[in-house]
């Protein structure tokens, strides 16, 4: 009898962008409601609501409003925090009915104010996810650089 291969644990994607800021500014900007609210998603997608408990065990929420009016939210849960270099946490989009995926951003010194963001998506469910995913993330480092360039 053959026996099928056991199931993947997902597809995984990398989106690199060095950033013209040091990773405390970075690591703020991604972990501050407000400052969330001003550059989080692509430029199409609005932020219309953030809530961040910063502590390994604490929970966020991210709400959506996408273009048509349709919205949505991700959240979950900080596995890891370790200020200004590194976040991990699990993400999960409702409504979407997908699994919960697993999200880690490492903000690494690239010299002189100058910081690369990397973000380590996995768990996606399908190549189309994927897809969607590494659009998304392109769209907020994006609006990430833009927001660190801003004056404060």
């Amino acid at each position: 009898m053959k026996r099928e291969a056991p199931p993947a644990e997902g597809l995984v994607l990398v989106v690199r962008r060095v950033v013209e800021a040091e990773p405390d500014r970075l690591f703020d900007a991604w972990t501050r409601p407000e400052e969330l609210r001003a550059w989080w998603g692509p430029r199409s997608v609005r932020c219309t609501g953030a809530e961040v408990d910063l502590r390994a065990g604490g929970r966020y929420r991210i709400d959506h409003e996408l273009p048509g009016g349709a919205r949505l939210t991700i959240e979950g849960q900080f596995s890891v925090v370790e200020r200004p270099r590194r976040l991990a946490y699990s993400w999960r989009v409702v409504p979407g009915g997908g699994g919960t995926e697993l999200v880690t951003v490492r903000f690494e010194p690239k010299g002189v104010r100058r910081t690369e963001v990397i973000v380590t998506h996995e768990r996606i469910g399908s190549a189309d996810l994927r897809s969607s995913h590494e659009e998304g993330w392109a769209g907020c480092l994006d609006g990430l650089a833009r927001h660190a360039a801003a004056p404060p």
